[in-house]
């Protein structure tokens, strides 16, 4: 029994990299979704079954649950560009202040307001050099892998970066290949007949770059994509070298178009014309991760190969698609955007084989920028050398705890108006731990308390009748948006900053 343990602790040692002769590093794929909601797949992350997931077709994310974990409580931002630089830096949003979507160098891309002033923000998004203004500089995941003989891919949609800016390339952010990644978050198109949003002789922030092989022919974008993620794969095979392989679809972002390889069977059902298109979208991106995995099992490269499947946000109801507004994401409340967990809770699933429990379920509180650390752990990288300090946690010892406890904080910081109205659509700063919620708005400056275990919905504020629970969130909250310098918006009226959740609670108090 001793020689037995021993071996297995030899085995994990060397899978992190601290046994004395390391095993090949693993390949790595992180396979980002845009806009995905919790729901928006046949598999359930509830702990029933719901309408959406009989609407949905995505039977290889069924498989890939089937062979690894899924985690039902995982999070993100709720928008694109903050989730996106967490990924790439381990930092929380308080943390690296892109708190709002990127798009043109120093331009807030704010809503506006009647009663409050955005704050300053760093607009221009991740940067790998120092210096550059409202940016936040750190080392990037694709970097410190890189660094540690990875060959790194990004394929698809980037928006770590300002136009003009040096993070808008993947390739100054630690990548070896670029494909289609720039700065802009969504395509002109999903069409090559239409050349992806592109026109000759006329640049556009929106058309997708890079793709001009394929323009005028008829094929879709989340094809393409996958086809050029395959063959930079291949070419990491044939140099032996490991990879890592951030696929990072624009699908299912709008503007919502459909996937002619799937659509049809949606109309036939008598769909909503939007929302069969939005299906086929789905539909589409799923087919592109099945054939990611065939390709790995057919190269015998899937008994080495990771992969993290998640979204970079809730999934989108406040504008553009078809059906009820706000209503997409049900149980859960509200969608993108939303402080609500329509707005921030995700599909997510890892696949690590001998490491992962086949077929498990996992209730552990999780949030993006936790994968920066769990990819180091993966690939067996110790103490690297970083710029910024990393908020996130590795997975991987939740994954092994059989207990769950949740006792750690997440937090989200959004001082930002996005756009669309809705539910909780508007200036706030969150706090959850374990099954509790605070949500503080800055508009009205309220506070709102939940117990999502016993109302997902979020429908009952707890905020008078649990107050000892309340007071402990604010005061943490507000210790955590002190200690990240965070930035608060201003009152129009008083020109004076919205007052830190525990510094109001006290001013109410005299």
């Amino acid at each position: 029994m001793k020689i037995q343990i021993s071996l297995c602790l030899c085995l994990f040692l060397s899978v992190l990299g601290l046994g004395q002769n390391s095993p090949q590093q693993p390949n790595i794929i992180v396979f980002l979704i845009d806009d995905m909601g919790w729901q928006d797949c046949s598999l359930p992350f509830h702990t029933e079954r719901t309408k959406w997931n009989d609407l949905y077709h995505t039977p290889n994310l069924e498989k890939l649950a089937a062979q690894g974990v899924k985690f039902t409580h995982a999070y993100a931002a709720p928008v694109c560009s903050p989730s996106r630089v967490s990924l790439m830096t381990g930092m929380n949003a308080i943390k690296h202040k892109v708190t709002n979507w990127t798009l043109w160098k120093n331009q807030s891309t704010d809503g506006k307001s009647a009663t409050l002033t955005p704050p300053k923000w760093n607009m221009n998004g991740l940067s790998p050099v120092p210096g550059v203004e409202n940016a936040v500089y750190a080392t990037s995941l694709a970097t410190v892998l890189k660094q540690h003989n990875y060959y790194t891919i990004h394929v698809g949609k980037a928006h770590l970066g300002a136009a003009g800016t040096p993070g808008s390339n993947p390739l100054n952010l630690g990548f070896d290949v670029n494909v289609a990644g720039h700065a802009a978050g969504a395509p002109q198109s999903y069409y090559g007949l239409a050349n992806f949003g592109n026109k000759r002789g006329r640049d556009s922030i929106w058309g997708v770059p890079g793709l001009e092989k394929y323009w005028g022919q008829d094929v879709f974008l989340s094809d393409v994509l996958t086809k050029e993620a395959i063959a930079a794969m291949d070419k990491a095979k044939e140099a032996r070298q490991p990879f890592f392989l951030h696929f990072a679809h624009y699908a299912v972002h709008a503007p919502i178009m459909a996937d002619p390889r799937f659509v049809q069977k949606y109309y036939a059902r008598g769909m909503d014309s939007t929302e069969a298109k939005y299906a086929s979208l789905v539909e589409g991106m799923d087919k592109s991760l099945g054939d990611v995995m065939t390709y790995l099992e057919q190269t015998q490269l899937a008994k080495n190969s990771i992969i993290i499947f998640l979204s970079d946000n809730g999934g989108l109801s406040a504008s553009v698609r078809g059906g009820i507004r706000h209503e997409h994401n049900t149980p859960l409340r509200s969608g993108k955007g939303s402080a609500y967990e329509g707005g921030v809770r995700i599909p997510f699933v890892l696949k690590w084989p001998g490491m992962v429990q086949p077929g498990s379920t996992n209730a552990q509180n999780i949030i993006i920028e936790d994968i920066f650390p769990t990819v180091l752990t993966m690939a067996g990288i110790q103490k690297p050398k970083l710029v910024q300090k990393i908020d996130g946690q590795d997975i991987f010892p939740l994954i092994q705890q059989k207990s769950n406890t949740n006792k750690r904080f997440l937090y989200w910081h959004y001082p930002h108006i996005w756009g669309p109205k809705g539910p909780a659509l508007e200036l706030y700063s969150v706090i959850r731990q374990g099954h509790w919620k605070l949500i503080y708005f800055h508009t009205d400056q309220r506070f709102e308390l939940y117990n999502t275990e016993a109302d997902l919905g979020e429908t009952q504020n707890l905020f008078s009748a649990q107050h000892p629970v309340a007071l402990k969130l604010v005061k943490e909250l507000g210790r955590a948006l002190k200690k990240g310098r965070a930035e608060m918006p201003k009152e129009i009226a008083t020109q004076r900053n919205v007052p830190y959740p525990d510094d109001l609670i006290k001013m109410r108090a005299r």
